[in-house]
């Protein structure tokens, strides 16, 4: 009899809010009665997550249920440094569930990786990318104490050399949505097979698949239920978490078919289609981690309520990584590069006007993505502008400025005499006195927010005037600062002759260097 397991994965990220000079969040009036967004969200998710209630018929709470600790999860790196500062009990619940999620899930804990600035990693310098992974990695093992065996890529954004990365860094999996499969085959024996057809990625069955990489590397991959995500975050599912629990149960009774087409394919060719499908089978949904309270109001209650209904109706929970212990990949797949949960035109959304994110303004203005590829490439252009001089003038103090810039999480992660004096043993060249150390610590800082200025957020939305735009803006803005000062080089007024031709919809905000100056460079600046 069919095993029926279930993951349900939530991916939790706020776009970084910290003024780059100073450190701390500014008032975000949008976020009333609240300081700002992150203040908000954690009230209204993040925290009642780790004690979701669970009601009676009459209101009284029967129980409290630490959602974290039953689901599959991922917290981007930036939003757990800001909950660690700002709301440390829920940092610390974070942790906890992933303990005690080992305890309930074979020793495989639930939480995931997450690259670290939510760039989208095939749009990104290779340089970049490594960085951006090894920092997420880094991140990981301070916070949860042990390696992570899986990673989200920020988007589910895709491409092989993401997943070279992935792989070499020692990811053994990662979660995609099935548009993003391409051909695949039961065997490495068999014949490819269209996407589709019986037994393959969204066709009902949700093993993991192993994607064998040009490196001779490989990595597995779970394809998500999309219909059935894209329900729970918009058509309402969690409205009512005994209706939740139930549709995902009911999903088993739709799917069965293809478990049984898959079973007698297998039996047809004299193949298998991974352990019998008949052993267990996978349904996974994966949304954004917000849905789950603030998205939608008490999200988090029916979440919880249908945890303990699908386990009162014989399910099994589970998380990636168990699963994949278990039922390590037969079949094999080919992913389509350049693809997207969030954008059906090949990751256009963060580099062109795509039509993604149109709609109108409130003026009824209709909203282009005319600034999305001018912005790209202005930040492109500064990021390349810097690349020569910043090699230069950090090789004068470290044996391998790329090396140290991959290694510099360390120096975010753990602000110590101590662990800097280990940083700078391992990469100065030769010992570096104070100012030394200080010149070094302001070059990778320059860095960082080189990095932090293609952060996703900045281009996902309808306008380049939003409050995720000019955020990236003010990175840029510090960075161009700090080269002026560490490397007397000014590119300033080059940058911004380029993001004068990122227009925006909004008759009122000109474009990119008018919201540039009125926005980042002038201290009244409003959120």
């Amino acid at each position: 009899m069919t095993e029926r397991r279930i993951c349900i994965h939530g991916h939790f990220y706020q776009p970084p809010r910290e003024d780059p000079r100073t450190g701390e969040v500014p008032r975000q009036p949008s976020a009333a009665p609240f300081h700002d967004w992150n203040r908000r969200i954690t009230a209204e998710c993040y925290a009642p997550n780790a004690a979701a209630r669970v009601l009676g018929d009459h209101g009284d709470v029967l129980r409290e249920i630490d959602n974290y600790a039953h689901v599959s999860f991922d917290f981007g790196p930036t939003l757990l440094a800001w909950l660690a500062e700002e709301a440390p009990e829920v940092h610390a619940a974070v942790v906890a569930a992933d303990a005690a999620s080992r305890q309930r899930f074979g020793g495989h804990g639930s939480a995931m990786a997450q690259s670290y600035h939510h760039t989208i990693l095939p749009l990104s310098h290779p340089r970049d990318r490594r960085t951006e992974v090894l920092w997420g990695v880094a991140d990981f093992r301070h916070r949860f104490g042990r390696e992570p065996e899986g990673m989200w890529l920020p988007e589910t954004a895709v491409d092989l050399a993401s997943l070279e990365e992935l792989a070499a860094a020692g990811i053994r999996f990662t979660i995609l949505e099935p548009h993003q499969a391409g051909r695949w085959r039961p065997g490495p024996d068999e014949e490819w097979r269209d996407k589709g057809t019986a037994g393959g990625p969204g066709s009902g069955l949700a093993e993991p698949y192993r994607v064998n990489l040009p490196s001779g590397a490989d990595i597995a991959v779970f394809f998500y239920d999309g219909p059935l995500s894209r329900d729970v975050a918009f058509q309402g599912l969690l409205h009512d978490g005994d209706h939740f629990a139930r549709r995902l149960v009911d999903r088993f009774g739709e799917r069965h078919r293809f478990t049984r087409e898959a079973a007698e394919l297998a039996a047809a060719g004299g193949s298998p289609t991974g352990r019998d499908d008949l052993e267990a089978c996978l349904l996974s949904i994966a949304t954004d981690g917000e849905t789950y309270g603030h998205h939608h109001r008490h999200g988090e209650m029916a979440l919880a309520w249908a945890l303990g209904a699908l386990e009162a109706a014989g399910v099994r929970l589970t998380n990636y990584a168990e699963h994949l212990a278990a039922f390590p990949p037969r079949r094999e797949v080919e992913i389509v590069e350049n693809t997207a949960w969030s954008c059906p035109h090949s990751l256009g959304r963060w580099s062109r006007d795509c039509g993604c994110a149109g709609g109108e303004s409130a003026d009824g203005t209709p909203n282009h993505g005319r600034w999305r590829e001018p912005l790209r490439e202005a930040l492109e252009w500064l990021r390349s502008e810097l690349e020569g001089p910043w090699e230069q003038a950090a090789g004068e103090l470290l044996a391998d400025p790329w090396a140290a810039r991959d290694d510099y999480a360390k120096l975010l992660l753990e602000d110590s005499e101590e662990a800097a004096a280990v940083y700078f043993a391992e990469h100065g060249k030769g010992e570096l006195d104070a100012t030394s150390r200080g010149r070094a610590h302001s070059l990778l800082e320059l860095q960082r927010n080189a990095l932090r200025m293609f952060t996703s957020c900045a281009w996902f939305f309808e306008d380049v005037s939003r409050i995720e735009t000019r955020q990236v803006l003010r990175y840029a803005a510090r960075a161009l600062e700090q080269a002026r000062r560490l490397m007397d080089m000014d590119r300033e007024a080059a940058f911004l002759d380029r993001l004068a031709k990122a227009s925006s919809s909004r008759a009122e905000e000109g474009n990119g260097r008018l919201i540039y100056e009125r926005h980042v460079t002038r201290t009244e600046d409003s959120l």
